[in-house]
């Protein structure tokens, strides 16, 4: 065993790593209720919460260049309030709600894919846990190839649906009265705007692998901004193809909305959409298996409790307890938890550990200025105002 981990990770890797957490699959459901709020000017709601997710996004940005630590979270807020204890508790409220989420996804994932391999629930669930959290032991560069390959998977996916969506017959609504397509108004679209952030949810998570990152001061923000740059386009891509194709009362009803879009503009089945959902599924779940071992080595640095889970595999490089920890509570919680309830609390605890991060970052700053990479002042309280404003919103609504 040794005590560090490897840096074999680079740019490109972490960008398909940064898309394939946002894209998830979230988008193959969430386009319909945007639809169902916004109307045709779903694809707008999703350029709002692009730009609303991009302070946040900057702010990650330097304190990932500041601090390159695997526990990204806690390490910050350890250096601006030297506190251990507040370190820890968001610490592993970043592991909690990372579980949940791959909990969730992975229920999912074996709901698709028991249409193309009819094994029981339970069966299922445990044998895909298990496969993936082997390959995140496997070691890191692995894991981010494979998860590249279902990222490139999850976005080929996108474009079909978007090229024959926007290149298909129109709907009646769009052909005829764009300009009565939108449901509800500005409440609509804000509601909509709101709906579509949590898609963009995803790119805090690179900030826990800059201790396996080549030149992580200069790469971690490059990887986040890419990421992010790319997820709009592609989010944007697609609603738009979405609302011009299908009634946006269908489509906001539907359950497998992009499924629905295929359909309509081909007049063929969809039934390729399950293999893409199982992939989107799966690289949601190795995902966050990645990054609650991360979490965990991170923490176990500067807490005597939890050391035993800062130690590196000597041949994997890979944090091998915390790996195993990681994927045998999410195959539990998958099995056995309400995930549904528990699932509608992660984006509350995210947007809250989002205000954290720049409220922290605005503390920083004022103390210690220089860094190697700066954004301004603006950013970190810009992204504190509107994630606070979400999250007012999201405890208003939930």
């Amino acid at each position: 065993m040794t005590d560090q981990l490897k840096r074999k990770l680079g740019t490109p890797l972490l960008v398909f790593y940064g898309v394939g957490i946002m894209v998830g699959a979230g988008i193959y459901v969430l386009v319909g209720a945007a639809a169902g709020a916004a109307g045709i000017y779903a694809p707008l709601a999703f350029l709002a919460a692009g730009l609303i997710a991009l302070p946040t996004a900057a702010t990650y940005a330097e304190l990932s260049s500041r601090i390159p630590k695997s526990a990204g979270e806690a390490a910050y807020l350890m250096r601006a309030f030297g506190s251990p204890a507040l370190s820890q508790a968001v610490g592993l409220l970043t592991v909690v709600t990372g579980t949940i989420a791959a909990a969730v996804v992975l229920q999912g994932g074996v709901g698709y894919l028991q249409k193309l391999l009819p094994w029981d629930t339970q069966i299922l669930t445990i044998v895909m846990g298990a496969v993936l959290t082997l390959i995140a032991i496997a070691g890191v560069v692995e894991s981010l190839v494979l998860a590249a390959i279902f990222t490139v998977v999850e976005v080929v996916g996108l474009l079909i649906v978007s090229y024959v969506g926007l290149t298909g017959p129109q709907s009646v609504e769009w052909a005829t009265t764009p300009e009565l397509a939108a449901q509800g108004g500005f409440s609509g679209l804000a509601f909509a705007g709101i709906l579509a952030f949590f898609a963009f949810i995803g790119f805090e998570d690179l900030v826990n692998m800059a201790e396996e990152t080549r030149n992580p001061e200069r790469t971690m923000p490059r990887a986040i901004y890419w990421s992010l740059g790319i997820t709009t386009v592609l989010y944007i891509l697609v609603t738009f193809a979405a609302v011009r194709t299908v009634g946006i009362d269908a489509l906001g009803q539907s359950r497998q909305p992009l499924a629905l879009v295929f359909e309509t503009a081909t007049q063929k089945s969809a039934a390729f959409l399950a293999v893409i959902a199982v992939a989107a599924a799966t690289n949601g779940v190795l995902a966050q298996i990645i990054l609650a071992a991360r979490v965990l080595f991170g923490l176990g640095e500067n807490a005597a409790w939890l050391s035993v889970f800062t130690h590196a595999h000597a041949r994997f490089g890979t944090p091998v307890l915390a790996t195993v920890l990681g994927g045998v509570t999410v195959i539990l919680a998958a099995l056995y938890l309400p995930l549904i309830s528990l699932a509608e609390l992660t984006s509350i605890f995210l947007l809250a550990i989002f205000a954290s991060m720049n409220l922290t970052l605005i503390v920083i700053k004022r103390r210690e200025p220089d860094a190697p990479y700066c954004v301004h002042m603006a950013v970190p309280w810009a992204g504190l105002l509107l994630s606070g404003a979400a999250l007012i919103m999201s405890l208003v609504w939930v």
